[in-house]
């Protein structure tokens, strides 16, 4: 069975950076989509980004409020990826999820009719002076 852990968040200043790991453990996700959601308080959980869990790199694909400030990443041989925060602002305040689907990633994995089946219990990140 997958497991996810995340990990890395924080307090951090408006402006400031933060990285967010996800680490996968029980089962190997070759060929598979990973996902960040994050809710803020009081509101809906929304998807932030999504890319192929064995190149995050090249195929991060982001909410429009986040791009060209978040970037996702993978290290294939920790089975472990990220979410490089940078230029945080006050409304990327929220609990961090990653989440994994078994199906192989497309560009419109943000999408809301695609299903993650594996969640980590996320991570907090407060943005905020």
């Amino acid at each position: 069975q997958l497991q996810l852990v995340e990990s890395g968040g924080g307090l951090v200043p408006p402006g400031g950076s933060v990285r967010l790991f996800c680490a996968a453990s029980g089962s190997t996700l070759d060929h598979g989509t990973i996902a960040w959601f994050r809710q803020a308080p009081g509101k809906e959980r929304e998807a932030v980004s999504c890319m192929s869990s064995s190149d995050g790199a090249s195929t991060g694909i982001y909410l429009d409020s986040v791009k060209g400030r978040f970037t996702t990443s993978t290290d294939k041989a920790d089975n472990t990826w990220y979410l490089q925060m940078d230029s945080l602002k006050p409304e990327d305040t929220g609990i961090y999820y990653c989440a994994a689907r078994r199906a192989i990633w497309t560009n419109t994995c943000l999408r809301p009719q695609y299903t993650y089946n594996y969640w980590g219990q996320g991570t907090q990140v407060t943005v905020s002076s």
